[in-house]
């Protein structure tokens, strides 16, 4: 593609976590739209040359959005619908009503006619219990005449300090062969191995930035609860509590847990709980509450500066809103270097001159067989293929 700024529309934007990175790759952000309104204020404030709209998608009108656009044309529309119905904690069922959220993003689409799109969400979405919605997916996609690969990305082989898991459908109208980025790190290169970023790389760099911080006042990361308090205190480091043996060496006998562990089913916690996280690996996928996750050297939890790093944003970018809004709206965010990432790719794609097979339309046992390559990257550190 030549030197024509390559702009996109973030649908379901939150935060902005992947405009943010796309805009890292030199992409241009235009507009977004999210219905929570701290997000769009974070959004917007972020993003200070994006119009933004702070409402239910549902009433983002084509009128309204040809509006915001202001005859600008649209490269590429990134977006991921509320994933609640689609999670493998929850239920699963395809006729959640925040499923049906896909449609409008797709109506957008065919508004605007990108050149390509982002469709991003949880794992569970390419999962068997859900095939019947991403048949839908792929159908409307399809209908358009995009192509659509898919794949399981992990934050951590990007850069990201933070173990994260996502599914991403790319797709493109255009005569172009699709694929995603390969990974940099805690991968093979060239017969070496690349190590991951470390929650410890992240709070270094915190540590090393002069002058005030947004996000970082460590007064609002404290433990309330006194007997917690006392209890964390005696967990070292990379540490917590699931198993009977885990509370009998580390916590002393006043400040045992009210558990009854024989009828404990499993004999476990279903979680990791009073969890210090250990500096010399990448932090664990950062939630929207932080209620079990602990600082790996001090008595309290993670500012939310602390977090937003994990995730990757910039230590510039500041976060509307009071602290749980803050921790919500980067629990929810796509990690902005995963989103670098991708953008990259999709500047690669533009400029290459491979062609796809656009007679071979994927399918869902195509997708679901491709998709999950992230347990054969741990065990070989090395790369895989990517769904063509």
């Amino acid at each position: 593609m030549k030197k024509e700024k390559i702009n996109f529309i973030d649908l379901f934007c939150g935060a902005g976590g992947i405009s943010c990175g796309l805009e890292m790759a030199g992409l241009n952000c235009i507009f977004g739209n999210d219905y929570n309104e701290e997000a769009v204020k974070t959004f917007a404030h972020n993003h200070k040359n994006a119009k933004s709209f702070a409402g239910d998608i549902q009433k983002l009108t084509k009128e309204k959005l040809v509006e915001y656009l202001d005859g600008n044309k649209v490269h590429l529309v990134v977006g991921g619908p509320p994933c609640q119905g689609f999670s493998t904690a929850g239920k699963g069922d395809p006729k959640d009503d925040r499923n049906s959220l896909f449609n409008y993003y797709c109506d957008v689409i065919k508004y605007v006619k990108p050149d390509f799109f982002i469709f991003e969400n949880v794992t569970g979405i390419i999962a068997t219990k859900n095939q019947k919605v991403l048949d839908t997916i792929l159908k409307r996609f399809n209908d358009m005449n995009y192509t659509v690969i898919a794949q399981v990305l992990e934050s951590q082989h990007y850069g990201v300090p933070q173990r994260r898991k996502r599914a991403i459908l790319l797709g493109t109208r255009l005569d172009k062969k699709l694929s995603f980025p390969i990974p940099t790190h805690d991968t093979t290169i060239n017969g070496k191995y690349v190590l991951p970023r470390t929650l410890g790389d992240a709070l270094n760099e915190i540590a090393a930035h002069k002058g005030i911080l947004d996000n970082n006042e460590t007064t609002s990361a404290q433990i309330v609860n006194k007997l917690e308090r006392e209890r964390i205190k005696h967990i070292p480091e990379g540490r917590g509590i699931r198993y009977k043996s885990d509370e009998d060496e580390l916590l002393p006998k006043k400040l045992k847990l009210n558990v009854d562990w024989e009828t404990v089913r499993e004999n476990r916690l279903r979680e990791l709980i009073l969890r210090r996280l250990d500096r010399k690996l990448p932090a664990p996928t950062i939630n929207t509450k932080n209620h079990t996750y602990y600082h790996p050297t001090e008595t309290r939890k993670f500012t939310a500066r602390e977090l937003a790093s994990m995730q990757s944003f910039p230590l510039d970018f500041k976060f509307s809103g009071k602290r749980t809004s803050q921790i919500k709206q980067i629990g929810n965010a796509v990690p902005p270097l995963m989103a670098k990432a991708l953008g990259e790719k999709i500047i690669e794609i533009y400029k290459s001159k491979g062609k796809s097979d656009k007679t071979n339309k994927i399918s869902v046992e195509e997708i679901r067989k491709g998709a999950f390559i992230y347990s054969e990257r741990k065990k070989s550190k090395g790369l895989t293929n990517a769904v063509t």
